[in-house]
């Protein structure tokens, strides 16, 4: 069979979205898959963008990460999402990019794929859940296969993120037990979606 396709999407704004969205795509690879790591447009204004020096240095850091396109979506077996979380929601960066995938839906190349999501938030109970309960919306209308981390590794227990691996970003860079956490929940997103391919393949 042929190895799982898996895109890690993200937007980030200053740095922590990346940092767990790198995790993720090591986690994916160690599990066997073909990977692609996507950043998706961004679309503030730059005078917003160079008012915050830690926003301004992160755009010039990854400015060799490649855009995300509707051919990353249409690729992939397994699709992680990362945002930061704004007002509870996913990031209009990251939404923008999902309202562009319509044609992608109605042709049916969505749906039957793994889903799964990790985001960021300045402050504990900073919407955290809700935004990753936001885009499993989006998830639910494409026909896709929801895999969140749940309880299922030990790591888990310790960060308390069963919905998908979460970061308060007022505390800092995102310690090892996070990025242990991304990592785990692309690994097993990816082994889902191998279950899937290869019962598809045997089918």
């Amino acid at each position: 069979m042929e190895p799982v396709n898996a895109a890690i999407i993200y937007y980030s704004a200053t740095g922590t979205v990346h940092a767990l969205a790198q995790a993720a795509a090591e986690g994916a690879e160690k599990a066997g898959a073909h990977v692609r790591l996507r950043k998706v447009a961004e679309t503030a204004p730059p005078e917003a963008i160079e008012a915050n020096a830690a926003w301004g240095e992160h755009v010039r850091a990854t400015a060799d990460v490649v855009q995300a396109t509707h051919d990353d979506l249409e690729w992939a077996d397994v699709v992680l999402f990362g945002t930061p979380t704004r007002f509870g929601n996913p990031a209009s960066q990251l939404r923008a990019f999902i309202d562009t995938s319509g044609p992608l839906w109605f042709a049916g190349k969505l749906a039957g794929k793994v889903y799964s999501a990790f985001t960021a938030s300045n402050t504990t109970h900073g919407g955290q859940e809700s935004t990753i309960l936001a885009l499993a919306n989006t998830f639910y209308h494409w026909g896709g296969i929801i895999v969140p981390p749940g309880y299922t590794d030990p790591v888990q227990f310790k960060t308390g993120t069963p919905y998908g691996t979460s970061h308060v970003a007022g505390e800092g860079k995102p310690g090892e037990n996070t990025l242990a956490a991304a990592r785990y929940q692309a690994r097993h997103a990816v082994d889902v979606a191998a279950a899937l391919k290869a019962g598809r393949a045997a089918g």
